[in-house]
């Protein structure tokens, strides 16, 4: 068998369904010589079945290892990928037909070492998840980088691409999860790697399935930045600041009508304002109103989940 250009490599746990989702999309690749490892992460529901059931339409192989979170179930892909890059999805991604014809003709025209590219929410996804996928790349919840600002992007594990040399020098995740792609994006950038954002290489990313799940990931979201500004100095700014500031300034609101009622309509009036732009945003993006209408639920639990999470690992650092 002739040796792949570029590995997948997939940690799943306890998402067979996802993972078929996954694997019929990259069974409809126009460029395809790739192959896919799927890591099952101590799952109690495993993906054997899916796996076999793909075995004969895709060069996948299945592997089973000891719950260990997805960073050292990445690793233990980039250790058995046999490609000259390895690219990581998330088990919930679809991934678009020309995905990696569109890197092919990125990469000849100008080479990384390193990328990352946007997500979307699908059409065929529930309004809630369009609703949070459109608040997860919005620049307005500070989500643009996810979303395709080039300037500052750092590649994330649920669409990005490193070449195997990468991997040699920087022996990739040292998290075991909570914002373990930003770290090891980060290192990569301080080795001197050329990174760099395919616009047109972009997954269609379903996250959670409901808001409950959804908050409980932007918490961890919000953890794991202020892991990663321990691990490396100058590496939590302002903008990771404005989810703990809009949580701060929602549980000032009741207080501020108390002791100055003035001051809390200009304050409610502005988060009436900001949440409008984002209705209207998303209602404009998705073309549904409905979809429009969740994403201010999805902002709100986004940027409070968030703040949230920061604020409580900020605390816990000073204990």
């Amino acid at each position: 068998m002739a040796i792949p250009k570029y590995s997948i490599i997939v940690p799943v746990y306890n998402r067979p369904q996802e993972v078929e989702e996954l694997l019929e999309s990259l069974t409809k690749q126009t460029f395809k010589y790739f192959e896919v490892l799927l890591v099952e992460d101590g799952s109690s529901i495993t993906s054997e079945k899916v796996f076999e059931k793909y075995a004969g339409k895709l060069n996948v192989r299945y592997f089973f290892k000891p719950n260990t979170g997805p960073g050292p179930s990445r690793n233990f892909g980039f250790e058995k990928a046999r490609g000259e890059y390895f690219v990581l999805f998330d088990s919930d991604c679809i991934i678009p037909p020309k995905y990696f014809e569109e890197v092919e003709i990125f990469l000849t025209r100008t080479p990384l070492q390193a990328w990352g590219g946007p997500d979307k929410g699908h059409e065929d996804f529930t309004a809630v998840q369009r609703a949070m996928a459109y608040t997860m790349s919005s620049t307005l919840t500070t989500g643009g980088i996810r979303g395709g600002v080039t300037k500052g992007f750092q590649p994330r594990s649920f669409n990005m691409g490193i070449s195997k040399e990468v991997f040699q020098q920087t022996r990739g995740f040292r998290f075991d999860r909570y914002a373990e792609d930003i770290e090891l994006s980060i290192r990569i950038r301080k080795a001197g790697f050329k990174t760099g954002l395919i616009p047109e290489a972009y997954v269609f990313h379903k996250r959670r399935t409901d808001f409950r799940q959804f908050y409980h990931q932007v918490f961890n979201f919000g953890r794991g930045r202020v892991l990663v500004g321990r691990a490396h100095s100058g590496e939590v700014k302002p903008t990771h600041w404005f989810p703990a500031f809009f949580l701060i300034g929602m549980l000032s609101l009741p207080f501020l009508f108390i002791f100055n009622s003035t001051v809390a309509m200009v304050g409610l009036a502005t988060y009436i304002f900001y949440l409008s732009l984002i209705l209207l945003g998303c209602s404009l993006t998705t073309r549904s109103i409905l979809v429009g209408l969740l994403s201010v639920p999805a902002a709100c639990i986004q940027l409070v989940g968030y703040g949230h999470g920061f604020l409580k690992e900020m605390a816990r650092a000073r204990i």
